[in-house]
């Protein structure tokens, strides 16, 4: 089954958005090669994301879009909470490798960033954005939002994904790599951690966030599916069944070995959505306060050690040593 994805890689690897792009046009830097241009039909049909293909299935994880003055327009509510830590972390990694490096505007590349949930706002801040995606479907989604967040000129997208990263950008070519959602559906975990970390100039940084274990054995359980919650524990995966959409979960001990076998520097772990998927939506959308109230009690459980074993998600961030 391995071979077989990888064998579906190689077929789909160096493809840009039209299919022209290939090993000798490689993408790093600034964007404008012809490697990735957004141009040709666009498919009738979305193709559902395989297992080992370097994304999950398209979800929507928008965050706030920073505006070009600084301020912070509405948040959508159930994005929001889903976001949240991820974007102030990552946001505070930027500023820092700004003042590190005295340039205004960093080259990031974004590994199954789909259709730009980060990458966009990224790119309002003044940064040249790279996405690596194997879904033509989510790089036109990609090409719409940049399109209507006025920064098509400082995003662009390639199909291929992790395992095959550089077949389409540069080693070393960038001062932020993104790996969000990625290792749960990749072959190989530890091939692609050390991808990223190896699309890294020295001194940057890796924006690493998966799936944790606790977070579905908790779900699990408190839907009373106590013999999933149970089959999540003891398998290897950490699914709870044949109807399990992830592929792989990850405690954060997994999740800080990973980074630290292919030479990284841990920085930070990070909880994530921590009671964000077990409240009720209605409570939410419709109790005054209760959106900036459960936003501010997902901020301060976000670096607690006693929580990572209930996140839904993590989030780690990894330096590459100078």
């Amino acid at each position: 089954m391995a071979g077989h994805g990888r064998a579906e890689r190689r077929a789909g690897r160096g493809r840009g958005v039209t299919g022209i792009a290939d090993a000798g046009n490689r993408v790093g830097g600034p964007p404008g090669g012809p490697a990735a241009q957004f141009s040709g039909r666009r498919p009738t049909a979305r193709p559902v994301r395989p297992r080992g293909r370097g994304g999950p299935p398209e979800e929507s994880t928008a965050v706030p879009d920073p505006s070009p003055h600084g301020a912070t327009p509405p948040r959508p509510p159930r994005a929001s909470l889903r976001t949240s830590v991820v974007w102030e972390v990552l946001r505070g990694a930027l500023d820092r490798r700004v003042e590190a490096t005295g340039r205004d505007s960093l080259d990031i590349l974004d590994t199954g960033g789909g259709s730009g949930s980060f990458a966009v706002p990224v790119a309002q801040l003044g940064h040249r954005v790279t996405v690596v995606d194997p879904s033509p479907n989510a790089l036109f989604a990609l090409e719409r939002r940049a399109a209507e967040a006025a920064v098509a000129d400082r995003v662009r997208g390639v199909q291929g994904d992790v395992h095959g990263l550089f077949d389409v950008v540069e080693r070393g070519g960038f001062d932020v790599v993104l790996c969000h959602g990625v290792l749960e559906y990749v072959d190989d975990p530890a091939e692609g951690v050390a991808n990223a970390l190896a699309a890294l100039r020295p001194g940057g940084s890796l924006s690493l966030l998966a799936a944790g274990l606790g977070g579905a054995v908790l779900a699990r359980a408190l839907a009373g599916h106590f013999n999933e919650a149970r089959q999540a524990l003891a398998d290897p995966a950490g699914r709870w069944g044949d109807g399990d959409p992830v592929p792989r979960r990850f405690t954060a001990e997994q999740l800080t070995g990973l980074l630290t076998d292919a030479g990284a520097e841990v920085g930070a772990v990070h909880n994530v959505r921590v009671f964000a998927d077990l409240v009720p939506g209605a409570l939410v959308d419709t109790e005054p306060g209760a959106l900036d109230a459960l936003l501010g009690l997902e901020a301060a459980v976000a670096e607690l050690p006693a929580f990572r074993s209930v996140a839904s998600r993590l989030h780690l961030l990894g330096e590459k040593r100078a």
